[in-house]
This record gives structure tokens, sequence and C-alpha cells, in this order.
């Protein structure tokens, strides 16, 4: 895949020079049901101009139905959608100024790189020369300079799913929506293009809305993350908070590595393996625990809260994961350095740092 060329100067690039600030999508009371089965309840959702949300969410939880819902290729059962103020639940997607980016690239084979990019403005009715322009830009700024005349065939997938990307923006949409746009692509390209979509959107402003199924995707990218499960919105905040304090069980096990343990919980604290730990949420009684595997270190046994068994080590390259069955009978990863390399069977003890946590009452 060819390496894409650092973005032009603005007053080289027409899409540049026009940016703008970003347009504020809300969502009101958003309910969708296909006969009786019930996928979106009731979704909230207020997106400030020119930020860059992802809707998160394991198969069937109701992502890409609400960014369906957005671009007005579903009609919502009950709701409000609003664009900048303005109702547009019924209005039509054609007229809701959006640029839509799918997992297929859904090019036309028998048109070129350009012809392909100028095909919204075509459509619209811009002249032949105004679009061609346009859409040199916005190859220029998904780092296509000379692909303007290659068929998609002669692209790879990376490429296509650039020229996808060029299409959407060229017609200078007031939102971007972009569902799965990369689940297709080796890793490394995937982790390229992605890094490069949040570049052209932080220089365009547009305001973006991202379904994935990726957390890593979701949290290298996003200003703010909606965890969704079963057509609800279980949280929304910025990566950090997600990761850090999340506030469901659900959120926890989702954004991230957890290892789930039990706990006593009274109050604002829970006990694990002798040790008090701050909760999320205010519970009593028997909980399941989420820890992560960066809170939980390698350390002597005056000082541990719990010993146990080294089940099996993996190496990441700057770190490893270390599986651990502890004294209690649960399995915990542990993070750490390389250069510690614990053996299968290893004695080894465990201690656990004091940051929140996230429970949920057991059974």
């Amino acid at each position: 895949m060819t390496t894409p060329a650092a973005l032009p100067a603005t007053k080289d690039n027409q899409l540049l020079a026009e940016a703008g600030e970003g347009t504020r999508v809300q969502f009101q009371g958003i309910e969708k049901s296909y006969g009786s089965n019930r996928v979106l309840h009731g979704v909230d959702l207020d997106i400030a101009p020119g930020e860059f949300v992802s809707l998160l969410g394991p198969s069937g939880c109701g992502k890409t139905t609400a960014l369906r819902v957005l671009a007005g290729l579903e009609n919502a059962n009950a709701g409000t959608v609003l664009l900048g103020g303005q109702d547009v639940s019924r209005v039509p997607t054609n007229k809701r100024d959006i640029g839509m980016v799918f997992q297929a690239y859904s090019l036309f084979p028998h048109l070129s790189v350009a012809d392909n990019t100028a095909f919204g403005l075509r459509r619209r009715g811009v002249g032949r020369a105004a679009a061609a322009k346009k859409a040199l830009d916005a190859l220029a700024l998904v780092g296509l300079d000379g692909f303007a005349d290659r068929f998609p065939h002669q692209l790879s997938g990376g490429q296509q799913q650039r020229v996808a990307l060029a299409r959407a923006l060229v017609t200078e949409p007031r939102v971007l929506l972009l569902d799965e746009p990369l689940s297709a692509l080796d890793a490394k390209v995937r982790v390229q293009l992605r890094d490069e979509i949040r570049r052209i959107q932080l220089r365009l402003g547009i305001t973006t809305v991202f379904v994935t199924h990726d957390q890593e995707e979701a949290l290298a990218v996003s200003d703010r993350i909606a965890v969704m499960d079963a057509g609800r919105i279980d949280q929304i905040d910025t990566p950090e908070e997600l990761y850090l304090r999340p506030a469901t069980a659900h959120v926890a096990a989702f954004v991230g590595l957890s290892s789930i343990v039990s706990g006593i919980a009274a109050g604002e604290t829970v006990i694990v393996w002798g040790r008090s730990l701050p909760m999320n949420v205010p519970v009593t009684g028997e909980v399941e625990v989420h820890l992560r595997p960066e809170n939980l270190r390698f350390t002597g046994e005056a000082d541990a809260a719990t010993g146990g068994v080294v089940e099996e080590s993996t190496f990441l390259g700057s770190i490893r994961r270390t599986l651990v069955k502890t004294d209690t009978g649960e399995l915990v990863r542990v993070q750490h350095g390389a250069h510690q390399h614990p053996a299968f069977g290893d004695r080894v003890w465990l201690g656990i740092e004091r940051v929140p946590v996230a429970v949920r009452p057991r059974g």
C-alpha cells in the first residue's frame, strides 16, 4: 500500500479551505422495532459540532440500526433526529447532507477513481470541471494523489476504502457516518487508515459517528464512546473515563481486558482477597469484581493479597500477560514487563492496586 502524502496546505485544497465547524447531532428518545423485535429502546444522544463519537458494542446491540436511523435509511418508530437543531426524522437520506462510508467499498468497477469520487457531485448537478477539481482535492486529502486515472481493480483494499472515504467527503457533508469501514482490512492497513481518518476529521472539523465492535479502534480515535448493549446506551464518555471508571460491569467487560473474581461489597467498597477496593457503584452482598490486568502485580509473599500458580505467559512485545490460577481457584491475568518470564507451574504472589473496580451482583 502506498504511504499517503502529507495533507496539502489549506490554500491549495478547496475542501480544507471551506472546512466548517461541524453540525450538532441529537437523538431524542429513538425507538426502532422490526415486528415484535425492539432493536432500539429510547436512545438519547447528543453529539457536539465537530465531535468524533463511536458507537461501540457487540453484534446485535443496535449500533448499526442507530446509524441507519441517523442516515435516514431506516425510520424510527418513535423519537426525533435533529441535525443542527432541525428535525430531520422524516427527511429522506439524499436531503440530509450526510456522507457515508460502509464496510463494503461499493465502488463502480467501470469508473475511474476520479469519476467514482466525483459521482455524488455529478448527481447533484455540479459541472464536470468543478466536480473534477473537488474530486482531486478529496483524493489528495486521503493520500491518493496520482491515483485518479486508475480503476478499482488496480487498487488494494485499503486504497479502495480511501476512495470510498474521498467520495463521502467530496460533497462536504455536515456529518460523516462510518459503519465498520475498516473490518475487511488487514491489521496494519486498518491501523494506518484508522489514524488517517481521525487526522482528516480533525482537519475538516466534521461531526463524525463511527460504528465499530473493535474497542481498540474506538479508544484510539474517539472524543467520546457510546457503549451499547441490547438497544440501549450503557455509558457514553471519553475513552479514558470509560476505561478507568466504567459505569457498569458490561462496560468493564467490553472495554478493555478484565478478570472476574468474587468479592463481598458493602457501601462504597468491596473486599477482594482480604483487600478493600473502591467500587464504581454502591452495592451490598456477594458480587463479581472486574480486575484489570495492569492493576495486578507480582510481589513478595509478605505483601501479597493472594498466591497462585502460573498457567501460561504470553509475550506481547513490550509487555507480557501471565495467566495465574489463584489459591481461591480463580483465573486472573497479570500484565507486567517483558523482562519477567514466569514459567508454567511457578508459584507466584499477587498484589492488587487500590483503584476503583466495576462490580455486579452475583447470580
